[in-house]
């Protein structure tokens, strides 16, 4: 039997290698009791190996994958939309199908005819996508100090063009035009020797105007030239190049059979160099769109009002209008401080991941607006972070009588000394000259007085707390902490656990 072979090639290995560690006069191998149990322990771990599950290509299998518990821990990504888009850097990121799409955009045409001359492609483009200020282990800087603990960046958006040297994309790719750089490859050795965040890929399924694709679709999907000649052979090439931690598919007009996803992710999840540790979304056809994958993300900007059964990501951008760069953002543009910091705390409440956009220019710079903002999340982070990266939703995710107050609970594994804890974080401090929060779905546990600390500075500020029929009374200072804007954050222990 496989064991039998198993447990053989185990003990003559573990012979071998006490043998070595002897001395040349020891004489002969005996095998100790010591050792013995080693053996047995080594083999029970080997036929865990043999007999642990093999996924089959269907939903019910894949969808059986324990999620890796990195991803839950890690709570907050950075998502990167790049690419020859962000040259136009006008309107969004689907510049060249509001140019040249079915329905072309006035604004869209207008633009290329008052700015660039009669003739001009979209491929043109792409000789002016130069890059030449892009600084991986800067960008690396910035987005540990945002307190992220995930990247994820485009390798191929809709327009088909690659960050890296794709062998299927010759001449429509960072290497062979514009910045003659591996993008992809330069950001992931940069995030992995500089940070401990963990490095994702994004990828289209599809392409605009991808002549193969747009024969598979006039054929009603019935053929699958595409799929064969282009996204499945990108996606494990991605995977053997980069072994990304998260694959974050897009773009998936049809079902996940003509995307041949489900034969991919069994690879992906039995085979592949990343299947201990690899994630991915939802988006591998419209059959598969929230319900389906290691995380939903359902839609752009979801944000459900009940706590989900399955992990979820809310995927969001700076820009309140594109995901790529805009040259003709203006400030009220982009995302608040205060709707940042508020967002990110709904998303973790209701057990989200929060994975926030920025758009890189052409020529490789984070804008310093969205630099402000990441760093403001990583100052805020680095105050309230224990009521976030440690925590898993409370049995109230949000106080049905104050929309902006909200509970986590501290992650059990992470209790100090055996005392867990729940999380008040509120984002509107009391008015009036008594400075009280009333935190009506909380009481104290039987006998026991609540321990309530408002997170602040190195130590935090002990709170006075007066349990009354109607919830937990909470006095707070007489103003709020400098350091501690955009939201608070209480933690209260011996509070009474609620099912």
């Amino acid at each position: 039997s496989p064991q039998l072979v198993l447990f053989t090639r185990q003990l003559w290995r573990l012979c071998r290698h006490q043998h070595r560690q002897m001395p040349r006069s020891s004489g002969p191998v005996i095998m100790t009791g010591g050792w013995m149990l080693f053996l047995l322990a080594a083999l029970a771990r080997g036929n865990d190996t043999v007999g642990s599950k093999r996924y089959t290509p269907d939903w019910d299998s894949l969808d059986s994958r324990p999620l890796p518990a990195w991803f839950d821990e890690a709570k907050i990504g950075i998502f990167i939309h790049w690419g020859v888009f962000s040259v136009p850097s006008y309107l969004n990121e689907w510049f060249w199908w509001l140019w040249k799409g079915p329905t072309p955009d006035p604004a869209a045409k207008l633009y290329m005819d008052i700015f660039y001359p009669s003739g001009f492609a979209y491929a043109d483009f792409a000789k002016q996508f130069k890059a030449e200020f892009f600084d991986p282990r800067q960008w690396a800087d910035i987005f540990q100090a945002s307190g992220a603990k995930y990247v994820v960046l485009t390798s191929k958006h809709h327009e088909g063009f690659c960050n890296w040297p794709s062998p299927t994309s010759w001449n429509w790719n960072a290497v062979d035009v514009g910045p003659r750089r591996d993008l992809v490859g330069e950001l992931a050795q940069a995030i992995r020797s500089k940070t401990g965040m963990q490095f994702g890929v994004y990828h289209s399924l599809f392409e605009w105007f991808n002549p193969l694709y747009i024969a598979d679709a006039a054929a009603n999907y019935t053929q699958q030239a595409f799929v064969d000649g282009k996204t499945m052979p990108e996606l494990y090439d991605l995977v053997e190049r980069y072994r990304p931690s998260v694959i974050w598919s897009d773009g998936a007009p049809s079902t996940s059979e003509y995307w041949k996803a489900k034969e991919f992710l069994a690879w992906l999840y039995n085979d592949s160099p990343v299947k201990d540790f690899v994630v991915v979304n939802d988006r591998w056809g419209s059959d598969v769109e929230c319900k389906h994958g290691d995380f939903l993300t359902c839609a752009d900007r979801y944000h459900p009002t009940v706590l989900p059964k399955r992990k979820w990501e809310s995927c969001m951008t700076l820009d309140k209008y594109s995901w790529g760069f805009r040259r003709n953002s203006r400030i009220q543009d982009c995302l608040t401080n205060q709707e940042l910091i508020e967002t990110l705390v709904e998303t973790i409440a209701f057990g989200g991941n929060f994975l926030i956009n920025v758009g890189p220019t052409a020529w490789g710079t984070i804008d310093p607006i969205f630099e402000e903002r990441l760093l403001n999340m990583g100052e805020w982070l680095s105050v309230n972070g224990m009521a976030i990266y440690d925590s898993v939703p409370w049995a109230v995710q949000k106080d049905p009588k104050r929309p902006k107050l909200w509970y986590t609970k501290q992650r059990p594994k992470a209790a100090f000394n055996g005392v867990s804890a729940v999380y008040a974080l509120f984002a509107d401090w009391p008015a009036g000259p008594d400075h009280t929060l009333l935190l009506p779905v909380v009481k104290a546990e039987p006998g026991k007085m609540p321990n309530c600390t408002l997170l602040a500075f190195e130590t935090g500020v002990s709170l006075v707390a007066e349990e009354r029929e109607d919830g937990l009374l909470l006095k707070l200072p007489s103003y709020p902490p400098e350091r501690m804007q955009f939201v608070w954050v209480v933690r209260l222990e011996n509070v009474e656990e609620r099912s």
